[in-house]
């Protein structure tokens, strides 16, 4: 997976699903849960498909933060690519590195087209696997010159420095404080939180925020006041407003759907504009399409073939 997968062709996969989903061309059931309270987690099942690109498939995927306990990712997914003509089952790939490729290629594709263009200091609330997919997006279209990143585990956020030096050598500040950080062009917050961890105040005007951690009913990062007073763009309309960052404000009556501005598809179509001022703080409400799956696993589908690699099962 990892070496038929690139983070460049990941956001190209993206961004053009993304534009489907604007244009009207893509089906994507809503996403359904399986909650396990004992456990703390949960198990989802995400179907879509994609007309134009000619691509279906199904996602299952778990998400159970106690797992880094264990030893385990957080994340855990298979993807399943079908033949839209016959049914058939094209390919069985796991679906974890692909899911942390796309979510970054997703904030990458957001920040695009609604962060500054001149925005060079990234701020990462969570040092975990998902902060560095989301930085290496954010790479691949702005100058980046400073990272800062905060986390409860201070040695999180140094092995987190390490990783990624790899591929952007620049200076870190980091910190166990949130404020620290929220002093940026571009905020990245990536936690499981189920309270506000970002305050209104420490937001200043013209920022960007990829709102990536919120993906399932009752979880929330941001302080509702900040999307009172910010250009909302979510994922997709009813997936957000059931399990992303709007869910908790939605719910309380601290935000109503008719101040979230579209979806990042219909930006992208170009039906509705994205950032038009420099002083405007935007937010990206990210819970994870499936159409994301589908469009990357099509992508690596068809880079195995050409590379030759995978296993050929008799059922497929």
């Amino acid at each position: 997976m990892k070496a038929s997968l690139t983070i460049e062709e990941t956001i190209e996969a993206v961004e053009e699903a993304f534009r489907e989903h604007g244009l009207g061309t893509a089906q994507m059931p809503p996403k359904s849960y399986l909650y396990y309270k004992k456990y703390d987690g949960d198990l989802r099942t995400m179907p879509a498909y994609l007309e134009e690109m000619d691509a279906t498939g199904v996602k299952v995927v778990n998400v159970h933060p106690a797992n880094s306990g264990l030893g385990l990712p957080t994340v855990m997914a298979v993807v399943i690519l079908n033949s839209p003509k016959t049914g058939a089952p094209l390919a069985i790939m796991g679906g974890t590195h692909l899911t942390n490729m796309r979510t970054g290629a997703a904030g990458a594709v957001a920040a695009k087209f609604l962060a500054r263009k001149d925005s060079r200091r990234v701020g990462l609330v969570g040092a975990g696997a998902q902060a560095r997919t989301q930085l290496m997006g954010l790479v691949k279209t702005f100058e980046i010159e400073t990272v800062k990143v905060a986390d409860v585990s201070l040695d999180r956020c140094m092995a987190l420095e390490r990783d990624c030096r790899s591929f952007l050598d620049v200076e870190y500040h980091l910190s166990t404080d949130v404020k620290e950080v929220c002093n940026c062009d571009i905020l990245v917050t990536t936690t499981p939180s189920r309270k506000p961890l970002v305050k209104d105040e420490w937001i200043v005007e013209g920022t960007h925020i990829n709102a990536i951690g919120a993906d399932a009913k009752g979880k929330e990062e941001l302080d509702p006041a900040i999307l009172k007073r910010s250009k909302v763009v979510v994922d997709d309309l009813a997936q957000a407003s059931h399990s992303g960052e709007v869910n908790v404000p939605l719910t309380r009556g601290l935000f109503s759907i008719e101040e979230i501005w579209a979806s990042i598809g219909e930006v992208i179509a170009g039906k509705v504009p994205g950032r038009e001022s420099e002083e405007e703080i935007t937010v990206f409400d990210s819970t994870g399409l499936a159409i994301q799956d589908v469009a990357t696993a099509r992508k690596v589908h068809h880079k195995a073939l050409e590379m030759g690699i995978g296993t050929k099962l008799p059922f497929l």
